[in-house]
């Protein structure tokens, strides 16, 4: 006798992606925090018109990243905040210091994390968890004005 399935899915769709709608989107930071962007993301999934496929975020910054996160518990945020520290403190003998004492730790972080994420659109609205949110890090102390690419590739209507 098999063993109980314990996963299951759906059937496959099949999307041919003829289509695909780019936009830019400024950000103006405060300094080092997360910034939850899941409104702005899904507006423009929202304006594009689509229905299934994919967006893609890319930041076009190397001391500021992407991810995806918990968006129910702001501690998870503060910890989190608190782990990239511990991993790449600002006074740690770094040699790139060219732009302040956050300079080289902030490219750690962005190395630790991402630069770009791609989520799926099922039926007009983003794939995310109940608990997912879409954040811009800022890893930099100062306020900074951060340029993200927005991209849809699929299916609109």
């Amino acid at each position: 006798m098999p063993p109980p399935k314990s996963a299951s899915r759906t059937p496959p769709s099949i999307v041919t992606a003829a289509t695909i709608v780019s936009s830019r989107l400024t950000v103006q930071t405060p300094g080092r925090s997360f910034l939850d962007l899941t409104a702005e993301v899904a507006g423009f999934v929202r304006d594009a018109g689509a229905i299934e496929g994919a967006v893609t975020l890319f930041i076009r910054h190397t001391s500021a990243s992407l991810t995806i996160q918990e968006n129910a518990d702001p501690t998870v945020l503060a910890d989190l905040t608190t782990a990239l520290d511990r991993l790449a403190p600002e006074h740690a003998g770094w040699r790139h210091d060219t732009e302040g004492p956050d300079d080289m730790p902030a490219h750690i972080k962005t190395m630790l994390t991402a630069t770009s994420l791609q989520i799926p659109v099922l039926d007009g609205d983003l794939a995310l968890g109940t608990w997912q949110g879409i954040y811009l890090i800022e890893h930099r102390a100062h306020p900074h004005r951060r340029e993200i690419v927005l991209q849809f590739a699929g299916r609109t209507g």
